[in-house]
């Protein structure tokens, strides 16, 4: 198969805010401009905020991860631990809003990581997933990487 992009199309309240977000805190580069939507480079896909505020979910909805509480519906980028904690710390010394600090979670196991999720000041949860070979977010037991 050929390199493919993921796509991902959601719902803003604000676009001033998601710029600001996507732009200025995780550094993403905006592509196209055209009314009522941004386009960013979200860690090498693609990803449109589109300004709606009717159809943003926010925080309504289940919540998964026990004592962590994310929000079901949010989307997010598996990275590196280094790349990680420079989001975190960019994140933190620029007033993000957090939903979930930074922490660690599956100790001990092949999946062991730090795992992150800030709201994007908009209606959205976005997860942040640092593991130290992120192929392992695939492994399914102990010392076994899922088939690529």
């Amino acid at each position: 198969m050929s390199a493919t992009l993921f796509h991902f199309s959601f719902a803003v309240s604000d676009l001033d805010q998601a710029r600001r977000f996507y732009g200025e805190i995780l550094q993403c580069p905006e592509g196209r401009k055209l009314k009522g939507r941004a386009d960013f480079n979200f860690f090498g896909h693609h990803i449109v905020a589109h300004l709606a505020p009717e159809d943003v979910v926010g925080e309504k909805g289940r919540k998964i991860g026990g004592a962590l509480a994310t929000p079901l519906r949010h989307f997010g980028a598996v990275m590196t631990l280094e790349d990680f904690r420079k989001i975190a710390k960019r994140a933190e010394d620029m007033g993000a809003i957090w939903i979930n600090k930074p922490s660690i979670t599956q100790p001990g196991t092949v999946r062991e990581q730090m795992l992150m999720t800030l709201s994007d000041g908009c209606g959205n949860a976005i997860e942040f997933k640092g593991l130290t070979d992120i192929t392992n977010v695939y492994a399914v037991k102990e010392g076994e990487a899922a088939a690529a």
